[in-house]
């Protein structure tokens, strides 16, 4: 008997599963649609000996101590410093753009004038997202903004949610802002590292538990039902409480209408030579098709011979019908879409048996860290009602 079923085997449904197991004493069954645990951070060694994650490019980073010091319980930290750069008109620049970006495309003297307006403009801050820039009074560092959204962010945008950046939630195109220095690091958080022996094994450590049970290939919402009468959700008809991290629209069966997400595939690829490209990540706005290729005997750095491993990533609609649509990895953020969202959790909050957490649940573009001090914080709200 469980007292707790958590739908889906990703960081959310380890964190949670975790601590209710280790810290409440309850027994607690994951089930997981996937043939596999830790979700997106799923990672195995490819037919050359790389390890690789099969859902894209992750590393942890974090300011908080709650979360790098409840991960680093389940893994060995290994210190790594993302470096990520991006093609505009043919020459590879660091991402975020930064300094050398300016020198790169101005003349000496141009460039020189453009940082210090920068560094007196933006009072000496670390870095300014192109939003900002884009509304700076100053036409020189409009210019430049205008110049990278045209090369970067517009047709990056346009391959990566199938939306002009007038459409998509400003909070997107401030994820990636333009360092006002030549700091060419990725993050800029007080922890930042790998797991020694890759995502894979970490989660495999973080569900080691007597309490918890994990089964793979189930299909939960085939044992679901929805009592709207009772207000009360039925697993196998049985009213358990429920932790559920998938797509909140499919939970409710579209009742409010479908959730926009974009998907992607991923095409793998071995290459003999010792190095691909300059950084783990390149991003390629302009390029047709895919928008970045991840280099993962540099992530970290591998050493297996005259070989490597990289992988080419393609944006593509969300369509569970399809092959290669079938995975929503990304909630996409319109005004409509937020709205739509609100509808879903309003309705969930009704069910007193139900609790939502994750990035699907929650509709929200978390990166890592924020999933498992979301995790914490839901388990929390958990205790204080037990």
């Amino acid at each position: 008997m469980f007292d707790y079923i958590i739908v889906g085997a990703g960081l959310a449904g380890g964190v949670l599963a975790r601590k209710l197991a280790e810290e409440t004493e309850k027994n607690v069954l994951i089930v997981e649609r996937r043939d596999h645990i830790a979700g997106n951070l799923y990672d195995y060694d490819d037919a050359v000996g790389v390890k690789v994650q099969k859902y894209g490019p992750h590393t942890f980073h974090t300011n908080s101590e709650d979360a790098y010091s409840f991960i680093s319980r389940f893994c060995e930290p290994i210190s790594y410093t993302t470096k990520c750069e991006a093609v505009v008109n043919g020459i590879s620049t660091p991402s975020p753009f930064n300094f050398k970006t300016i020198d790169q495309f101005y003349s000496a003297n141009e460039a020189d004038s453009l940082k210090s307006k920068l560094l007196s403009y933006y009072d000496n801050r670390k870095s300014v997202t192109v939003v900002e820039m884009l509304e700076s009074e100053d036409s020189d560092i409009k210019n430049f903004a205008e110049f990278l959204f045209e090369h970067d962010y517009r047709p990056y945008t346009a391959k990566q949610w199938n939306l002009t950046p007038e459409e998509i939630d400003p909070s997107v195109l401030k994820r990636v802002p333009i360092a006002l220095s030549y700091a060419d690091t990725y993050f800029y958080d007080k922890y930042e590292f790998m797991p020694k022996n890759g995502f894979t094994a970490f989660y495999e450590e973080l569900i080691n538990h007597p309490r918890i049970e994990v089964r793979m290939g189930v299909d939960a919402l085939e044992h679901i039902i929805i009592d709207d009468n009772k207000h009360v959700v039925l697993y196998d008809g049985e009213p358990v409480d429920i932790i559920y991290t998938g797509a909140i629209d499919e939970l409710f069966a579209y009742k409010f209408g479908a959730l926009p997400y974009r998907a992607l595939y991923f095409e793998f690829k071995n290459v003999n030579t010792k190095s691909f490209q300059n950084a783990a990540i390149v991003a390629y706005p302009a390029e047709p098709g895919y928008t970045r290729i991840t280099e993962y005997t540099k992530m970290p750095v591998q050493n297996v011979g005259n070989v490597t491993s990289v992988v080419y990533e393609f944006p593509v609609a969300y369509d569970k019908q399809t092959e290669k649509g079938k995975e929503p990895y990304y909630p996409v953020l319109t005004e409509k879409s937020k709205k739509t969202y609100e509808s879903y959790a309003k309705y969930a909050s009704s069910f007193k048996n139900l609790v939502l957490c994750g990035r699907l649940a929650d509709f929200k573009y978390y990166n890592m860290d924020q999933v498992v001090v979301r995790s914490l914080q839901v388990y929390e709200k958990i205790k204080e009602k037990l």
